[in-house]
């Protein structure tokens, strides 16, 4: 059977691309930009283009059948739409990439089903992964178009560090505040419900429904089953560093409010997907890929993700003053505000 992905070299599919070269029965084709080409398995093939330019990516693909096509870098109605054009009749299954961000912030219930529905009122991330499912799965019912949905909540790997809050050069900031002992803030109260996916777990149930007939026309979020508190995940990545804890919790609605003049998102990341207690009944994954589970705890994957990191500098460890002054300014004023309250 032969794959192609669109991208491929990506915290999620990365790890995709190195179980599936593991199966003789997949021959595995990559379409991108060839930025990232020295961790590819051997045996895997390129086609060196951007999916963007669609006449190059058209002509380069000319000829070609896909039993599989994995989309990992749709983000607007207007690149499935492309996609449609490129794939129809040309692959037996086109799998997307949305999000479990998708789902109503907040639900109903905690517990989300891929029956939960689809609304997110504060991030056009998340608005944009709903159009595009609408789209495609309008194309499955009238003309049959061969659509798997797949919804990744927060997947991490070996050179990231999932926190609650963080600046634009991602997670070191906020792991160098705790080496030096400095108060990390964490939304809310820290006691709302979050899962946490290793990648390489999150791979085995992506290759499971990769030609499977059970999943043609279907959605499917993929995540692990462990549920923590933010206070938790962030307690088991101090621990991991040997540090203590000194955890500052601040209202999410204040932290979007006082993010935004900074040009961070906070409202879209926390009242639209982090700030939210989720809990995934992956039930229906499990029934169509009996293999998946969760193997790797958080405890141990961030371990694994903190050794990477120390032991790479250069590529992980992004110092962001930036937000670093941000933080210290957010508790100073809350400080502030405590001591006049206090007369």
């Amino acid at each position: 059977m032969k794959a192609l992905f669109i991208g491929g070299t990506g915290t999620i599919s990365t790890a995709v691309v190195k179980r599936l070269a593991e199966d003789p029965n997949w021959e595995i084709w990559l379409l991108n930009r060839g930025n990232r080409k020295a961790d590819l398995p051997e045996g895997v093939r390129t086609i060196t283009a951007d999916i963007r330019d669609e006449q190059d990516a058209a002509r380069k693909l000319e000829g070609l059948f896909f039993d599989t096509v994995c989309e990992f870098i749709g983000f607007t109605q207007e690149d499935v739409e492309r996609d449609h054009r490129l794939f129809r009749g040309k692959t037996r299954q086109y799998i997307y990439i949305s999000s479990a961000s998708a789902y109503h912030k907040p639900a109903a219930g905690y517990v989300i089903t891929e029956g939960t529905t689809l609304a997110n009122p504060h991030w056009e991330y998340s608005r944009n992964k709903i159009a595009c499912e609408d789209f495609l799965m309008r194309k499955y019912r009238e003309e049959g178009f061969p659509v798997t949905i797949v919804r990744p909540s927060h997947t991490y790997d070996e050179r990231s560090i999932p926190v609650g809050i963080h600046g634009k050069n991602g997670s070191w900031q906020v792991i160098r505040r705790m080496l030096e002992g400095k108060p990390v803030i964490i939304q809310g109260d820290g006691s709302s419900l979050w899962t946490l996916t290793f990648n390489t777990d999150f791979a085995v149930g992506f290759t499971g429904l990769m030609g499977n007939p059970h999943a043609i026309g279907e959605a499917f979020h993929i995540t692990g089953d462990e549920t923590l508190t933010w206070d938790q995940i962030h307690a088991a990545i101090a621990d991991a560093l040997g540090v203590p804890l000194h955890a500052y919790h601040v209202a999410s609605e204040y932290l979007a409010e006082a993010g935004r003049p900074y040009g961070y998102d906070l409202e879209g990341s926390l009242l639209g997907d982090k700030a939210v207690s989720v809990v995934f009944d992956n039930g229906k994954l499990k029934r169509a890929v009996p293999d998946m589970r969760t193997s790797v705890r958080f405890d141990q994957g961030v371990r694994k993700a903190l050794a990477y990191i120390l032991a790479h500098p250069e590529e992980c460890q992004r110092e962001d003053p930036e937000f670093d002054a941000w933080c210290d300014r957010v508790i100073a004023a809350l400080e502030a505000s405590k001591s006049l309250l206090r007369g």
